[in-house]
C-alpha cells in the first residue's frame, strides 16, 4: 500500500472550488458543502453563535463560495483557510447589522475656567506651608500619612506593608493629623 493512498490529497478542496468557478459543477460544490458545512457550524458555534444562527451562517458562507468561486486564488489561500474567513466575515457583518447603537449618555459640559494669577499664588504658598508642617512631624508619622493619602493604601494596607498592628497606623495618622491641624491652624491667640 502506497503513502499516496493513505494520505489525502491536501489540493482536493482548492480543485473543487475551481471546478465551481470555471463549470458551475454541482457534484463539486456538493463535495464541498458536505465536507465544510458541518465544520463551519461547529466552529461557528465554538465561536459564540447559537446552533440555529451558525447552521445559517454556514449556509450563507456556503452560497458565497458558489457565487464567488471565481474570486478563489489557490496562490493566496488554501480552500479551508478561504471558506473559513467568508464565514467569519459574513457573520461578522450581520452582526454589526444587527447591532444596536449604545445610548449616548447626556454629558453637560461645565465652564471652564481659568485660574487667576493670585489663586496661583495661592495654591503654591498652601503647598509650600503643607511641606513645611510635614517637615515638623515625626518620620514615622510622615511616611502613614504620605502611604494613606498620597498613595491612597488603606489601613490594612499600610499595617501590612509597614508591619504593625492596625491600631497603631490609625492612631500615628490620627495623631499626624492632629499635629497638622494645629500647626496648620493656629488658635486665634496666636493671630492676635
Amino acid at each position: 500500500m502506497s503513502l499516496d493512498a493513505v494520505q489525502p490529497d491536501p489540493f482536493v478542496h482548492d480543485r473543487l472550488i475551481e471546478a465551481v468557478a470555471l463549470h458551475r459543477d454541482r457534484e463539486a460544490f456538493a463535495e464541498l458543502f458536505s465536507y465544510f458545512a458541518p465544520r463551519l457550524k461547529a466552529w461557528l458555534i465554538k465561536s459564540g453563535a447559537t446552533p440555529g444562527a451558525a447552521e445559517d451562517f454556514a449556509q450563507d458562507a456556503m452560497l458565497t463560495v458558489w457565487r464567488k468561486a471565481d474570486l478563489f486564488d489557490a496562490r493566496k489561500a488554501r480552500a479551508a483557510t478561504w471558506i473559513f474567513t467568508i464565514a467569519r466575515n459574513r457573520r461578522l457583518d450581520m452582526l454589526r447589522r444587527d447591532a444596536r447603537p449604545l445610548p449616548v449618555p447626556e454629558i453637560e459640559l461645565a465652564e471652564q475656567t481659568v485660574e487667576r494669577p493670585d489663586d496661583i499664588v495661592a495654591l503654591s504658598q498652601d503647598a509650600a506651608r503643607v511641606r513645611d508642617a510635614l517637615s515638623q512631624l515625626k518620620p514615622d508619622q510622615v511616611e502613614v500619612l504620605r502611604l494613606a493619602f498620597f498613595m491612597d493604601s488603606p489601613h490594612s494596607e499600610i499595617a501590612r506593608q509597614l508591619d504593625l498592628p492596625l491600631g497603631t497606623v490609625k492612631s500615628r495618622i490620627r495623631n499626624a493629623m492632629i499635629k497638622l491641624r494645629l500647626i496648620l491652624e493656629p488658635s486665634e491667640e496666636a493671630a492676635r
